[in-house]
């Protein structure tokens, strides 16, 4: 038999989760190997979120069984504010597995997915979101420009040359920095990017006043949950690999992928790069606290002994003696 109220029942609202879900998707199995800075590359994802998104969000990371030196510093993180929604798994279930998970749990209108190596410049969430609810019926948008496979754009190539309001263009517009600043944190050589460079046709598009790059890529998007949810689960066999069925489904179902014109994040795959090594200390120590202002009421000295009282009275006339 129940014993008392539950004290809830007089709270008269309840938080509300913001309209965008920053999704990052984590695995770290070990600290050593090819997985030895993975942990310091997690820590600048996380810290370039933190600090240079310009938007309200939410924070949800899918830990894929890691190792417990970084479970506990997730834990540490939502202890302090930092995560709003933090899932750890005891088993990798790969990406597809991980995926079907967190892109149904993002209480947001928009999901703005990452996998744990994507580091995130200024005003990269802003500039998505402008793109993504500027073109109509967007399937994916990436924050920068790369190379991408055209067999997944048929859908929108063919909205783009039979809507009066947009312009495509095709040839070469993608920088030659851009390109090998990303490839290059994949392994590809400088010989191999030339090589990839020199053939390379892109197209660039236009509507409304808005630019942005034909393609998108699954390591980095944002995307309206209600398209998300059409294409989940996902049964895939491996833990890695076989991502771009996300990519093949969404250009199937009529969506558009997209990229911002401009890079707003950059990859840095398994080991911290050069570019960015300084900005460890500096991220570190400007993470913002979560502002939920000073309240007397949760000071030790204050709040000890009024627990203390709540649950003498409590007791009073809730317990039998």
């Amino acid at each position: 038999m129940r014993v008392g109220q539950n004290p809830a029942k007089t709270v008269k609202e309840v938080a509300k989760p913001k309209r965008i879900t920053v999704a990052v998707l984590n695995y770290i199995p070990f600290m050593s190997g090819f997985f030895a800075e993975t942990f310091d590359v997690l820590k600048l994802c996380l810290g370039s979120i933190w600090e240079n998104s310009d938007l309200p969000y939410d924070l949800l990371v899918f830990d894929n069984a890691s190792c417990p030196e970084v479970r506990e510093y997730l834990v540490q993180k939502q202890q302090e504010g930092k995560i709003q929604f933090l899932i750890l798994s005891d088993t990798n279930l790969g990406k597809g597995g991980a995926w079907n998970i967190m892109l149904a749990a993002a209480p947001g209108e928009v999901i703005a997915y990452t996998d744990n190596d994507c580091y995130f410049f200024p005003g990269w969430l802003s500039n998505s979101l402008k793109v993504l609810e500027t073109y109509p019926n967007v399937g994916m948008v990436t924050s920068r420009p790369i190379a991408n496979d055209n067999d997944y754009n048929s859908s929108t190539v063919a909205w783009a040359q039979s809507e009066p309001e947009a312009e495509i263009q095709f040839g070469k517009f993608l920088k030659w920095e851009d390109l090998f600043s990303f490839v290059s944190s994949l392994g590809v050589t400088e010989e191999d990017a030339q090589q990839r460079y020199a053939v390379l046709e892109d197209a660039t598009l236009s509507y409304k006043g808005v630019p942005a790059y034909l393609g998108a890529i699954h390591y980095q998007f944002l995307a309206y949950k209600h398209v998300l949810q059409q294409f989940l689960p996902f049964d895939m066999d491996r833990p890695m690999g076989q991502v771009q069925r996300l990519d093949g489904k969404v250009n199937d179902a009529g969506y558009l992928r997209l990229m911002t014109a401009t890079p707003y994040m950059q990859n840095m795959s398994n080991q911290v790069p050069d570019w960015v090594k300084q900005e460890t200390q500096k991220i570190a120590s400007k993470v913002p606290e979560k502002k939920s202002g000073f309240q007397l009421k949760n000071l030790r000295v204050i709040k000890w002994p009024l627990m203390r009282l709540y649950d003498w009275i409590f007791k009073i006339y809730w317990r039998e003696e």
